[in-house]
């Protein structure tokens, strides 16, 4: 019986000294670590593919809509009589007329609810009361279609609202009185990046310095510039073109 305990003890010590084992538990938590160290990784170079890829789609649509700006105002300081913009019965040659736009990325896209929200925002925050804008079609189709003879491969949408200017004080958003308007511009990019400009745009009777701003509603940026183009005679076609942004 002695001996039998004094036996058993010893088979005891031998096992709690067995190493045998260990090196698999290191392997599976070096494993372990690698794996988390791999998905880390991984996570982290998806979110900046992804960040990448919306700083460009916002870029893009961004520019876009600069680009229908300067497409729009073209046609904009031709027409002789701004109180027909104001009402909706005339339209840019850049208007696609179409009620519903299904975007690259598959998005159906009601250019009459956008419309309609503008307005709706408008009113609800009522800045300037009874000379609140009430927002007319202008300008609508893709960046692609922007120049007659075609040469942009882009599929971002443009749309383009024209309203009164809210300085006036005649009570009457349907009837230009000081010569300034206001377009409100939004581009839909292909990766859907979404950006917004208003522009306010006077026409003058001579080669003046026409200033105005440009504002991002509702978005991240803030970008205010001095919009200097020699405007002749209205009705007459621009010659020159220059933008000078200041930050």
């Amino acid at each position: 019986m002695r001996g039998g305990r004094l036996h058993g003890r010893r088979h005891g010590r031998r096992g709690w000294r067995d190493e045998r084992g260990a090196a698999l538990i290191i392997a599976l938590m070096a494993t372990f670590l690698l794996t988390a160290l791999g998905l880390a990784l991984i996570f982290m170079t998806t979110t900046e593919t992804n960040i990448t890829a919306n700083y460009r789609d916002g870029q893009e649509a961004l520019y876009a809509a600069d680009a229908g700006v300067e497409r729009v105002v073209q046609d904009l300081l031709s027409q002789q009589d701004w109180n027909q913009l104001l009402s909706g019965a005339l339209q840019s040659g850049f208007f696609d007329g179409a009620a519903t736009v299904t975007l690259p990325t598959g998005e159906s896209l009601d250019v009459d609810n956008i419309r309609a929200s503008v307005q709706a925002d408008t009113f609800q925050q009522n800045l300037w009361g009874a000379n609140d804008p009430v927002w007319q079609w202008y300008g609508r189709g893709f960046a692609s279609d922007i120049l007659p003879e075609g040469g942009l491969a882009d599929r971002t949408y443009i749309l383009a609202l024209v309203g009164d200017d809210p300085s006036e004080s005649d009570g009457d958003p349907s009837r230009d009185t000081n010569g300034v308007i206001t377009l409100h511009v939004e581009a839909f990019s292909a990766g859907g990046g979404h950006k917004v400009i208003e522009v306010t745009v006077s026409r003058t009777a001579s080669t003046e310095i026409e200033r105005g701003y440009i504002a991002q509603r509702g978005q991240e940026e803030l970008n205010q510039r001095a919009r200097k183009a020699a405007v002749q005679t209205p009705g007459s076609s621009l010659t020159r073109n220059e933008i000078a942004v200041s930050q």
